[in-house]
Parts: C-alpha cells; sequence; structure tokens
C-alpha cells in the first residue's frame, strides 16, 4: 500500500496527516482502531498479529526500522 492510500485510510478515520511518515500513520490508524502500534517492529520476522492489515508490509521491512524509529524520538 502506497502512503497516499494510507494518508486516505488516515484521513476517514479522523486522523491529521500532515507532516507524517508512513510509519507514523500507520501506527496512528493502528492507535485509532484499538490495536498495538507495533508497525515496524516486529523482529526476527515475528509477528503474532494475524489479522492486521499491514502484516504483510510490516514483516517485509529492514529488521532496522525500530532502531532508527527509536533513534528518531531521541534525537
Amino acid at each position: 500500500m502506497n502512503v497516499q492510500e494510507i494518508r486516505q485510510i488516515a484521513h476517514l478515520q479522523g486522523i491529521q496527516t500532515d507532516n507524517k511518515d508512513k510509519l507514523k500513520l500507520i501506527r496512528a490508524i493502528q492507535h485509532i482502531e484499538g490495536n498495538f502500534e507495533c508497525y515496524g517492529t516486529a523482529l526476527q520476522g515475528s509477528c503474532d498479529q494475524a489479522n492486521c492489515l499491514w502484516r504483510k508490509d510490516c514483516l517485509s521491512l529492514p529488521r532496522f526500522t525500530q532502531i532508527i524509529d527509536e533513534m528518531a524520538e531521541v534525537g
């Protein structure tokens, strides 16, 4: 799913999409839906959220995504 499609989903959920990248948009959608805000954190290709809309995309991300995300929060 591309970022524009994700922005449309976020907009329908009432989420402000300005200045949010794909990772933050998906996590905001997960939050609104009452799910874990875990997109991009599946380490070693392991995920127990079988019904998650983002699962396939998430598991295809490089394993270092979580480290990059944590570094962005600090800096």
